[in-house]
C-alpha cells in the first residue's frame, strides 16, 4: 500500500513539474559592428562561423599587430576549447582573412 501511495504522490508531481516551467524570452541588442566586407573567401566562412558565436567586435579588440600564427591559434582555440563548429577545411581561409584583414597583414 506504501509503494502504490508512494508512486501516485510521484506521478502527481511529475505532472505537475512542466505546469510550473515558465518561458523565457531573452532580446539581445543588435550588433553594433560588423565583419569588414571582403573579397576573400574566409570572409563568408567568418560570417558562418565566427559572429555566430561572438559579436564581431570581437576582432577590434585584437592587436592590429597581431601575425598569421596568432589568428591561427585564435581560431583553433575557438574550435577546441570553445567547440566552434568550424571544420579544419574552412580554418586557412579563415585565417587568411582575418590576418589580411585585421592583422599584420592589412594593407598599409
Amino acid at each position: 500500500m506504501k509503494t502504490s501511495r508512494l508512486l501516485c504522490a510521484l506521478l502527481l508531481i511529475a505532472t505537475a513539474v512542466p505546469a510550473l516551467a515558465v518561458t523565457k524570452t531573452l532580446v539581445l541588442p543588435p550588433d553594433g559592428v560588423q565583419l569588414k566586407a571582403s573579397p576573400l573567401p574566409g570572409y563568408a566562412k567568418a560570417q558562418v562561423n565566427c559572429v555566430a558565436c561572438h559579436s564581431a567586435e570581437y576582432m577590434l579588440y585584437q592587436p592590429a599587430t597581431a601575425p598569421r600564427g596568432y589568428w591561427e591559434s585564435m581560431v583553433k582555440r575557438m574550435q577546441v576549447v570553445f567547440k566552434a563548429p568550424i571544420s579544419d577545411a574552412d580554418m586557412p581561409d579563415i585565417v587568411d582573412y582575418l590576418a589580411k584583414t585585421y592583422g599584420s597583414e592589412q594593407p598599409k
